[in-house]
């Protein structure tokens, strides 16, 4: 089994300085790295989908890297439209895996029982995302190097529609020509995103798009046509993707937060699953 943790939309800056005037986004990430280590089976890898940071500033990648410094497994970031390349080389450069040379922030990860590709959407300037000719050219070679292996895809902006009006504009553009290049590949298990700042699933290009939740503040679930962007501050969370060869890749939404519990079942005697009242036992596990 592999376990992978995606991040995503951490939007962090500078220490002290709340993103939006309201969301103190590093005490949050903080608390997602927490959340991560607490986990029953500790991750794999930990991918982090984009929007790192709020402004691409070097001293918001260098805090990004502090957050991120208590997680001892593997941490893989791709840019996010708010990110700027030349500073996540700056900083992130050393780890190993991103390219230095060349335009893009693309990479494969090939030591894992899946592979991760990790795909660089971001046009500069602009909060759209794009998968160009050179960008897929570049992933079609990837693909055909190893057609049959179970193979991960994330990228920042979704190529697919979220029914987020307002998002859904400055989706990942040119997305029939990436859906062409993933169709007929059995071995695509996800593609995954950040953007959106909510936790999102759609059937597309023959395998399955999703969307983590932010580590921070969510974008209004609001399914109406209209064209202003808001944010809330609902539970923030992070996405937790397990493979195995038998099942593929399972989904599960982690929470971050504080809760109570864990409380055992203690169901009524009229519980009617137990048929015969007298033999009802006191506890159930699930």
């Amino acid at each position: 089994m592999t376990l992978i943790a995606q991040i995503t939309d951490m939007h962090i800056r500078p220490s002290g300085k709340k993103a939006y005037g309201l969301v103190d986004t590093e005490s949050m990430l903080r608390a997602a790295v927490a959340s991560i280590l607490a986990q029953p089976k500790k991750p794999d890898a930990v991918i982090a989908t984009g929007d790192l940071t709020d402004c691409g500033l070097v001293e918001e990648y260098e805090l990004l890297r502090d957050c991120l410094r208590p997680l001892p497994m593997p941490v893989y970031l791709i840019p996010g439209n708010h990110d700027r390349r030349e500073n996540m080389r700056l900083v992130f450069g050393g780890d190993g895996y991103l390219p230095m040379n060349g335009e893009f922030l693309h990479y494969t990860v090939e030591d894992l029982p899946m592979r991760l590709i990790g795909l660089d959407t971001v046009v500069p300037g602009k909060g759209h995302g794009e998968m160009d000719a050179l960008r897929l050219a570049w992933l079609k070679a990837r693909l055909d190097e190893q057609p049959d292996r179970p193979t991960f895809i994330f990228m920042h902006h979704p190529p697919f529609p979220t029914g987020l009006q307002h998002m859904d504009s400055i989706n990942c553009r040119n997305a029939s020509a990436l859906a062409a290049i993933l169709k007929g590949r059995e071995n695509i298990e996800r593609v995954v995103c950040g953007h959106h700042h909510r936790s999102i699933q759609i059937r597309w290009a023959g395998t399955i798009g999703s969307v983590a939740p932010s580590v921070a503040h969510q974008v209004v679930l609001d399914l109406m046509p209209h064209d202003d962007a808001t944010f809330t501050l609902e539970p923030p969370g992070y996405h937790l993707h397990l493979w195995a060869p038998e099942s593929g890749v399972i989904t599960h939404t982690a929470f971050i937060g504080d809760f109570s519990g864990p409380h055992p079942f203690l169901l009524d005697p009229d519980y009617p699953a137990f048929g015969d009242k007298d033999a009802a036992p006191a506890t159930h596990k699930a």
